[in-house]
């Protein structure tokens, strides 16, 4: 797991021209499988079930993840208790003994009654409480703790009721998008030369041929360049673009997997499965899958947490760190209406 002098190498300061030599990689790909679950329908039967059995599972305890009591209580009188919470978590992969990090920090909603499915972005650098270890970076909980940690950790923040996970290693996301033939994005000036870096550096640790980007506006790119393109974060806009442009890659491949067609689904299946790790069973998932299909749920909404106006714009050093403080009442107010209520965020005046 690492010492906490190993945790502390990644909380440098925020310099938004320093390079860094690390991974920084993202994943959702938990998110497509259940997508692709809403797609594919029952017809696949044994078959399915047979590939579900290629999924890494491990076990959490669902009486140790930080739910308060009373919020199970008024969801349940309420009659809200059967909107469901996961945990989505991009995993960042060092090599050697150096702590895994959450790259990236999610919460699929699946909301049956209203028919819709919410991707919640929360924010790497917020600054939160971390049992046993005091405040730090939300992506910090799953160094310290794993996935039941940093389910216990936004349970307790945010005052949510998660009690399952999925995570995934971005750097296999390549893989998906070269399958599908690619997807097109809208590259920026701004964003060619850090896109590029990324890209030298993916192409040297999966010692393929770099494919460079070569000029600006809508394209299609590749699984390398899609990669790069989620890892940027030292344009104007910081972590916060870095976090739409993740979100951007998403709803292209949600729009992909649909135009790919039904026939190329098993396949698409047999190739994302073996990179998840989650605490659901094979049975778990089919179930889930099912739901959604015949509850008609085919929406799809993302949003991210804290919103502005709840938390610093440029954020704070606190002893030589930089972190991303927040209100906690808004935040968590906002993410009850928006997950049990529907009701959208707005920025705080």
């Amino acid at each position: 797991m690492g010492s906490r002098m190993d945790i502390n190498h990644y909380n440098g300061t925020k310099k938004k021209k320093k390079k860094k030599k690390k991974k920084n990689p993202y994943l959702r790909i938990f998110l497509l499988i259940v997508l692709l679950l809403c797609l594919i329908g029952i017809g696949y039967g044994g078959y399915y079930l047979f590939l579900l059995n290629k999924v890494k599972t491990e076990k959490i305890d669902r009486n140790n993840v930080g739910i308060d009591s009373s919020l199970e209580e008024r969801l349940k009188k309420d009659g809200k208790d059967h909107i469901i919470n996961i945990s989505l978590l991009g995993i960042d992969e060092p090599e050697g003994d150096e702590p895994t990090r959450s790259d990236a920090t999610m919460v699929l909603t699946i909301d049956r009654d209203r028919n819709k499915i919410k991707i919640i972005s929360l924010m790497r650098d917020s600054y939160v409480n971390i049992d046993g270890h005091g405040k730090d970076k939300l992506n910090h909980a799953h160094a310290f703790g794993g996935p039941e940690l940093t389910m216990k950790t936004i349970n307790k923040n945010f005052n949510l009721n998660v009690k399952d996970f999925a995570s995934v290693n971005f750097a296999d996301m390549q893989k998906i998008i070269d399958t599908l033939g690619g997807i097109e994005l809208t590259i920026r000036k701004d964003e060619i030369e850090h896109a590029n870096r990324y890209i030298n550096e993916l192409a040297k640790l999966g010692k393929k041929k770099a494919t460079p980007l070569t000029k600006t506006g809508t394209q299609k790119v590749n699984g390398m360049q899609a990669l790069a393109y989620t890892r940027i974060r030292y344009t104007s806009g910081g972590d916060f673009e870095r976090t739409e442009r993740q979100r951007i890659v998403l709803s292209k491949l949600f729009d992909r997997i649909k135009e790919a067609g039904i026939s190329k689904y098993p396949d698409l299946v047999a190739e994302l499965l073996p990179m998840i790790k989650t605490s659901m069973t094979p049975t778990d998932i089919v179930l889930l899958g099912k739901d959604i299909i015949f509850s008609g749920t085919t929406n799809l909404e993302q949003e991210r947490f804290p919103v502005d106006g709840d938390f610093p714009d440029s954020g704070k050093m606190i002893k030589g760190v930089w972190y991303l403080p927040f209100d906690e009442k808004a935040t968590q107010k906002k993410l009850h209406d928006y997950i049990f209520d529907d009701i959208k965020p707005t920025k705080t005046k």
